[in-house]
């Protein structure tokens, strides 16, 4: 037995045996009992994947119950919920303290409906391979839908990444294993970097900031990377959508409504991924998602125009490395 078989046969024995430790009844009961199913969300196809997958996914980190020690409580309650109000799309990473636990807890009895993402923040073929073997385990998973290369913020990074060691000999080896079925990139701090890393390998997405807030940063998102992953035909998640409330502050947006409505109307832009610190706040989210109709350009204006004051805050996140 080869080294790779021998690896794939553990981490598919290891979530066999894990993952159904925890039991969903209520979740099933409360299904049951439901006398209408829920109304759908809009679902488009990501990029080249082929899959369809709705507009609105639950983010993992933030600050939120999924990314806080000691919630396993609340954290459930809002998976579960999650669950039941359609979500099939969940975005955590190895680096979001318990997520990864938290949603492994949940997800298993559920996994083939589900659309399953985590990330590495590793840029070395071996570091990364550690982290997707912790990932797969926490998950209770033995595979995941899309395995990303995290915040990736600086061009020398991706030389270490595309090398003969680098982290992206972990992807193609997982992918052939059929441990991993996609490959992408995520990064909100130099759109330059991601649109020049879509450029040099065929990833299947790319994770990065969409807000109306972006078009007043000296280097914005929207017009650097949409473009190069259209070409590409790579799916494009959405991330820090309402900049952790920071679009609502007084002067700017009035809401979710206006915060999404804008980032889904983007050419290109095919799902979100929004966290949730309450079930009340996610089940508004979902509300606003489900009723979501692309908006016109003079919207767009209007809302973008909204953030000026404000767009420094609604950026902050542009400084992390």
């Amino acid at each position: 037995m080869t080294q790779r078989q021998t690896r794939r046969n553990f981490l598919m024995t290891t979530a066999a045996v894990t993952g159904g430790i925890v039991a969903t009844t209520a979740l099933q009961q409360n299904a049951t009992n439901t006398a209408t199913p829920p109304a759908m969300m809009p679902e488009r196809v990501l990029g080249r994947t082929e899959v369809k997958v709705p507009i609105f996914g639950l983010g993992g980190a933030g600050q939120t119950p999924l990314s806080w020690e000691g919630k396993e409580r609340d954290a459930v309650a809002i998976i579960q919920r999650a669950l039941e109000l359609g979500i099939r799309y969940f975005d955590t990473a190895a680096s979001y303290g318990p997520s990864e636990d938290y949603l492994g807890k949940v997800l298993p009895p559920h996994r083939s409906k589900l659309f399953l993402t985590s990330k590495t923040d590793k840029r070395d073929r071996d570091g990364a391979w550690r982290e997707l073997e912790r990932s797969l385990k926490r998950l209770n998973t033995d595979y995941l839908d899309l395995w990303q290369l995290h915040h990736v913020s600086f061009s020398e990074e991706l030389d270490t990444i595309f090398s003969a060691s680098g982290a992206i000999k972990a992807m193609e080896e997982a992918i052939q294993q059929k441990l991993v079925r996609f490959a992408g990139i995520t990064g909100h701090h130099d759109p330059e970097v991601i649109a020049e890393s879509l450029r040099r390998y065929p990833f299947h997405t790319t994770l990065i900031p969409v807000n109306a807030a972006d078009k007043h940063h000296p280097r914005p998102f929207i017009p650097v990377v949409l473009p190069v992953a259209q070409e590409k035909n790579v799916g494009v998640i959405a991330m820090k959508v309402p900049a952790y409330g920071r679009l609502f502050k007084p002067g700017g947006l009035t809401g979710m409504q206006q915060a999404l409505g804008y980032t889904m109307s983007q050419p290109g832009v095919h799902c979100c991924v929004i966290a949730a610190e309450t079930i009340a706040q996610l089940e508004t989210n979902v509300k606003i998602a489900r009723a979501f109709q692309p908006l016109k350009e003079q919207e767009l204006t209007a809302i973008a125009q909204q953030t000026a004051g404000i767009w420094e805050d609604g950026t902050f996140f542009r400084a992390w490395t």
